[in-house]
């Protein structure tokens, strides 16, 4: 496993970490996802740990705190070898300290988390969403305070736009409070927006990318292809629409080049999904996930080696897209690249 740090930090992470949105199974989208239970989940662990894979992500929303509790068990007796993550922010219920950032919600969702995780501290801990509703000075007093308290170690976002992104990093520079040193984005290769704007400002910032869904929300498998019905067990039959949207061309096309690609490398589709994300600037960790063990052994494979040149060149020239405005300028016109070039 190769090891990386997380942005501008003194954290070091694996380049795959394990996301346990699987375990629990309760609800209708997250049971859909999977329900992984604590014997299954702390084979899971044995299987990943002896790969490497340190790292382990959660959230409060994830089934109900029940993946928290279940990644808690999981671990038990072997805290000291592993890096928990999870997340708070989206609503958990209906009550005024159920949702949002505010430091009350704050305080309440970590002390939460160590809860249920069998804990004392969180490795990192990520505003799962960006709160309008709450002046971002006191967000970064509120884990500012927890990261001093020792309850948490780093502190990240998920989901933010990046003027949202900037304007908390610019505030945590005035005050003298806790930077954010981890953005957990989707990245994938049907899902590339993220280099429009987040990537350059992860460059400039010092902000390391934690992936989410690298597989585009489970269309990258290997098991949807064009003219082919989708799976009888695919989760995107219960989960599709509330993933990001792929226009099936796009899909379909990329799909065909990871064919090829597979045929050329002996690796299989996800694996040089995976792999292509961990070449990519920012990306500190990719979180993958998996509902069996086969699944996770070949989601483990995307390390340890890498596609070379031209098959990168194919990759980027099937899935990218033009960007809207105000981007596209810097990606197409040489004038504008010369000033302020792509990240990627």
């Amino acid at each position: 496993m190769e090891y990386r740090r997380l942005g501008a930090s003194g954290l070091t992470v694996p380049a795959l970490s394990f996301g346990a949105g699987t375990f629990g199974g309760r609800g209708e989208l997250f049971g859909a996802w999977g329900d992984t239970d604590a014997r299954q989940a702390r084979r899971m662990v044995d299987v990943a740990l002896g790969a490497g894979v340190t790292m382990f992500d959660s959230a409060d929303v994830y089934s109900e705190g029940a993946s928290e509790q279940v990644l808690g068990e999981a671990i038990r007796g072997r805290r000291d070898r592993v890096l928990l993550s999870t997340k708070a922010s989206l609503p958990t219920g209906p009550g005024p300290h159920e949702a949002g950032s505010g430091r009350a919600r704050l305080i309440g969702a970590v002390e939460g988390a160590l809860r249920r995780l069998g804990t004392d501290y969180l490795d990192l801990f990520q505003l799962h969403a960006f709160d309008a509703g709450t002046p971002v000075e006191e967000v970064l007093a509120a884990l500012d305070d927890l990261v001093h308290s020792g309850k948490v170690r780093y502190v990240g976002a998920s989901n933010f736009a990046g003027w949202q992104l900037m304007k908390s990093l610019a505030a945590a520079d005035r005050h003298g409070h806790v930077r954010y040193v981890a953005h957990q984005v989707y990245y994938s290769l049907v899902g590339r927006d993220y280099e429009w704007e987040l990537m350059p400002l992860g460059l400039d910032q010092g902000v390391g990318a934690v992936v989410w869904s690298p597989l585009g929300w489970g269309r990258l498998t290997g098991k949807i292809r064009r003219g082919q019905p989708l799976p009888d067990g695919s989760r995107l039959h219960k989960t599709a629409e509330a993933g990001p949207p792929v226009p099936d061309e796009l899909l379909y096309d990329v799909v065909d080049v990871l064919d090829e690609l597979a045929a050329e490398t002996g690796r299989t589709v996800p694996q040089i999904a995976l792999n292509w994300l961990l070449s990519r600037p920012t990306v500190a960790t990719v979180i993958i996930g998996a509902r069996t063990e086969e699944q996770l052994r070949q989601n483990l494979g995307a390390v340890g080696w890498q596609l070379d040149a031209d098959q990168v060149a194919r990759l980027d020239k099937v899935s990218m897209r033009t960007p809207p405005y105000p981007y596209y300028p810097y990606y197409r016109l040489p004038d504008f690249a010369r000033l302020n070039p792509p990240a990627v």
